[in-house]
């Protein structure tokens, strides 16, 4: 049977941890918590359920789990990226080592179908779902591009598409919520200001095998909704995706839903970034010194290359129609 090494990061997890390891322990060879810090029961739940609890200073996403990545290093099999928040449906997880068995050797990368739970309800529309995320890769063929937002793990190989469900259900607050939110717009301009070359390299993953939705949405960011006026397009945004992708069937906790994530965090974004220019001009400053100041995230520290240096890249989108298509019959 292939083995399956799950890779969770994890900071103050103590709701969540038990029902995502719960959930694919028993189909998992080895689970890797990579823990950044936590001040709470996190890594004694993990251990507790048999889980490897390694520490490590957080810098971001990629730096984390490319560090999972080289610890996974001379595992055989696939690696699974889960986060603490989610979990598999019980028909998927059963489903794993069936899906993974029929997997021919040219294949390098799955992509399984995220679901949204918000304030307890299932968000399905204003183009929430289909969410395609690459969630397994085999081992030594998959590496987190380096960004501070928006990242993705690319592969060697075939990409292909599962009926594998990762339910994302986090049970904090709005309060945490928001906040969290807050410190993904200070990352997400970061990876503005590195695209528009203000800060450094910022990975093209068109050139990469990554889900064919990853780069349509990469794609549609950087060179059409990123060419819209600031100030404007979050509305534009909002309205596409509650009026236009029918969001507004979402009941009342979509309407909290595509509010707070379709407006008001696109809205924080582009009002960060021009306080960001504006304190650069105002100061005389470079770009990166007015990001320190304003966010307090360094963009100039180092992260580390990928867990392993990765062979020639295979091009993945025409697998990835075909099983689109056999996938809709």
């Amino acid at each position: 049977m292939t083995e399956i090494h799950a890779i969770i990061l994890t900071l103050d997890e103590e709701k969540h941890i038990a029902r995502c390891i719960e959930t694919i322990r028993d189909h998992c060879a080895s689970i890797l918590v990579v823990d950044s810090g936590s001040k709470d029961r996190t890594r004694e739940i993990a251990a507790g359920l048999g889980a490897e609890v390694i520490e490590n200073p957080w810098i971001n996403y990629a730096t984390q789990t490319n560090k999972a990545i080289a610890a996974c290093a001379g595992k055989t099999g696939w690696l699974m990226r889960i986060d603490a928040d989610e979990y598999l449906t019980p028909e998927s997880a059963a489903g794993l080592h069936d899906l993974l068995d029929r997997q021919p050797r040219e294949v390098g990368g799955i992509v399984v179908r995220r679901q949204i739970v918000f304030l307890g309800r299932r968000i399905k529309w204003g183009a929430i779902e289909p969410s395609w995320q690459l969630r397994l890769w085999r081992a030594g063929q998959g590496s987190c591009e380096q960004r501070w937002m928006d990242e993705h793990i690319i592969v060697t190989g075939k990409v292909v598409r599962s009926t594998i469900d990762l339910v994302d259900e986090n049970l904090n607050s709005l309060d945490w919520w928001t906040s969290k939110h807050n410190r993904y717009a200070s990352r997400e301009v970061i990876d503005i200001l590195a695209s528009r070359g203000l800060l450094g390299e910022n990975m093209d993953i068109q050139r990469h095998s990554a889900s064919w939705q990853a780069k349509l949405k990469r794609f549609v960011k950087e060179r059409i909704y990123g060419k819209l006026p600031g100030g404007v397009r979050p509305l534009l945004f909002f309205l596409y995706r509650y009026v236009v992708r029918l969001g507004f069937l979402d009941g009342k906790q979509g309407y909290y839903f595509h509010i707070l994530q379709g407006f008001w965090y696109r809205t924080l974004i582009d009002a960060k970034l021009d306080e960001i220019m504006a304190l650069a001009k105002r100061r005389g400053i470079p770009v990166s010194e007015a990001v320190r100041i304003a966010t307090g995230f360094d963009p100039n520290v180092a992260a580390p290359a990928p867990a392993r240096p990765l062979p020639r890249i295979v091009a993945a989108e025409g697998e990835c129609s075909r099983a689109r298509a056999a996938a809709h019959g």
